[in-house]
């Protein structure tokens, strides 16, 4: 036997629809009945009631087990789970500054090679993890990690996208998608959309950037898609990156229950294509849900896009017809008229209008 073992995590499978949850399109098969019983992430933090992050946290820590080391930007996660005197944690965690999330876990990787090199760490190579947030993983601390996967170190490197910097205040960031309202792109007359500029698309630029790492999408709304893929980019010898959509009740303005809901809608809506690349082939696998919506189906359930107009409405609805394109599937006819603002005139209507209750960041 080998003085260090690299495990390899055995993949779930999806067995079989919830009894209690009704459906017949196929939207619930997420039942899983072996599911670890360990919790590396345990109750006690102080995340917000419907936290996104929170909900990733917890499926990507049990799905890679007790034999993990993880690293935090500073963010929401970091703010949250790190009370005086508390931590929610059963295994070992650091903060690091918000730009050195893949510096730190760049040198844990290293010093484990280096002191396997040596002959002098035996036993499971250990799961190196850092969770990100976006205004880390896409913008401050983007070089340190693209660096880590650059040097291919063996780590998994993870951007939980909650789409704003929302410890600070609901900050714009780079993957605030267009019209997004935040506290640095408010709506107004001069700029009735509120964010003018399309969400970087990060992971395609980690894929394309670091061909040799593992690289893959995914949603808190698909848990076995999110446990399989965090077990995949740790199977990978070698560099992996995860990005992971987090919705953030607080800085979008949704009813606290629908986290799950609207990280599935945002798939069905084609704004966020769920995929992994293959550094072996160096292809690209996309998920087709079994429902494909109008875009209005996912901005309605969000204050952040309230004030959009008919004519942002029909913008998103191109940019999400492209990305069907971009998937392979056939857009059709309806999707197409959609993109037009005449048919979104109804907008105009106070009565009908996209809901929004109060100000981000209110």
């Amino acid at each position: 036997m080998p003085e260090v073992v690299r495990q390899r995590l055995p993949l779930f499978e999806e067995q079989g629809r919830s009894a209690s949850v009704p459906d017949s399109v196929g939207r619930n098969l997420h039942y899983l009945p072996d599911l670890p019983s360990e919790d590396p992430y345990q109750a006690g933090h102080r995340t917000c009631a419907g936290c996104g992050p929170a909900i990733q946290y917890r499926w990507v820590l049990k799905a890679a087990g007790e034999n993990t080391i993880m690293a935090g930007p500073t963010g929401c996660m970091y703010v949250a789970n790190s009370t005086y005197l508390s931590t929610p944690y059963t295994v070992p965690w650091a903060h690091t500054q918000i730009a050195g999330g893949g510096s730190f876990t760049s040198g844990v990787a290293s010093a484990y090679e280096a002191m396997i090199r040596k002959g002098k760490y035996k036993g499971e190579y250990p799961n190196i993890i850092v969770m990100a947030g976006d205004g880390s993983a896409a913008d401050i601390g983007i070089g340190a990690i693209s660096g880590g996967l650059y040097r291919n170190h063996d780590a998994l490197f993870i951007c939980y996208d909650n789409e704003c910097y929302a410890n600070t205040g609901i900050q714009t960031s780079p993957t605030t998608p267009y019209g997004g309202a935040t506290t640095f792109t408010p709506p107004g007359k001069v700029i009735p959309e509120g964010k003018k500029l399309p969400a970087k698309n990060l992971a395609k630029m980690m894929s394309e950037g670091h061909p040799n790492c593992y690289v893959a999408t995914t949603t808190v709304g698909y848990t076995i898609d999110l446990m399989n893929k965090t077990r995949k980019g740790l199977n990978h010898q070698g560099a992996a990156f995860l990005h992971c959509y987090t919705p953030c009740q607080k800085g979008w303005v949704y009813q606290t229950p629908m986290t799950v809901e609207l990280s599935r809608r945002v798939v069905e809506s084609g704004l966020f294509p769920v995929w992994e690349y293959d550094p072996a082939t160096r292809k690209y696998s996309y998920f087709i849900p079994p429902v494909i919506r109008p875009v209005t189906d996912y901005l309605a359930m969000q204050g952040r896009f309230g004030h959009m107009h008919p004519e942002h409405v029909a913008t998103m609805q191109m940019a999400a017809n492209r990305n069907w394109e971009d998937m392979g599937v056939e857009v059709t006819d309806r999707l197409r008229e959609l993109e037009k603002s005449e048919y979104h005139m109804a907008l105009r209507d106070e009565d009908y209008a996209l809901p929004i209750n109060r100000g981000v960041g209110a």
